[in-house]
């Protein structure tokens, strides 16, 4: 893929945090938000990907993040919407197709529920099923957990996140473990019938092929959940990390839905 001029960066007030921005490319908006406890770091690829399709890229680094800040004490999923509703509004260029990649899906979903505003179109990049095995959160414990052994976090990766013969060493780094507790009590303190249909915003289920979150028998649960307005793709040779696996096809299968939505 080739590399574009390093993208902008900026602060975007949010109530009492200060969210930093990294911002690239020209057009319509694409807002891209990580997983849980990781960092827009992991979009590097996909964000040149869409630049380069003719789509302004906005990766707001969540609070307590990097440079990012603001209170994490009694912190909610609506907090962190607003904190991504906020930076949508400050790029003055219209509503934004929101992509949340795991952890990330939840945001989204909730930015297009109380921030509607500012929400073309939501796509759930690899989320979990409504329920799931709990040997699953603890593995993404383990694999962000950077006090344990490489080989303990390595074979974590590859249970909840790599799919077969794809190198997870690459996720080795770029955890922040602080934010794993906070980032998980933020869900649990909103019901999750509340959030769960993103409003009304159409809605892209980007499904990984080797995803433990999401296996075959729960591939049609948001069809089934929210009929015609949830349109499903499936990125072969992948699990629930999809970014770091499979970026080119992420990028080539959103940019056909928002094409498809009228975001172009």
């Amino acid at each position: 893929m080739t590399r574009d001029a390093a993208p902008e960066t900026y602060f975007v007030r949010a109530g009492e945090a200060s969210i930093w921005v990294r911002a690239q490319g020209a057009g319509p908006l694409v807002a891209l938000l990580p997983s849980q406890a990781r960092d827009s770091d992991d979009y590097d690829d996909i964000a040149q990907g869409f630049a380069a399709a003719g789509y302004r890229v906005l990766r707001p680094q969540p609070r307590g993040i990097g440079r990012s800040a603001g209170p994490l004490d009694g912190l909610t999923l609506r907090d962190l919407a607003h904190d991504v509703a906020e930076v949508i509004r400050a790029a003055h260029a219209g509503p934004a197709i929101i992509v949340g990649h795991a952890f990330g899906h939840y945001v989204a979903r909730m930015v297009a529920t109380a921030f509607p505003d500012v929400a073309k179109g939501v796509v759930v990049a690899a989320s979990a099923a409504k329920t799931y095995p709990a040997d699953l959160s603890r593995a993404v414990t383990q694999a962000g957990d950077v006090t344990l052994p490489d080989d303990v976090r390595l074979a974590a990766l590859r249970q909840a996140f790599f799919a077969p013969g794809n190198d997870p060493r690459c996720w080795l780094a770029g955890w922040h473990p602080h934010m794993q507790a906070v980032q998980r009590a933020a869900r649990a303190a909103v019901e999750q019938e509340s959030y769960w249909a993103a409003g009304d915003a159409p809605l892209l289920d980007l499904q990984a092929e080797f995803d433990p979150f999401k296996p075959p028998e729960r591939r049609m649960e948001m069809r089934e959940d929210f009929g015609e307005r949830v349109s499903i793709a499936l990125i072969r040779n992948a699990s629930h990390a999809l970014i770091p696996e499979q970026p080119d096809a992420v990028v080539s299968a959103v940019c056909d839905w928002m094409r498809r939505i009228g975001h172009r």
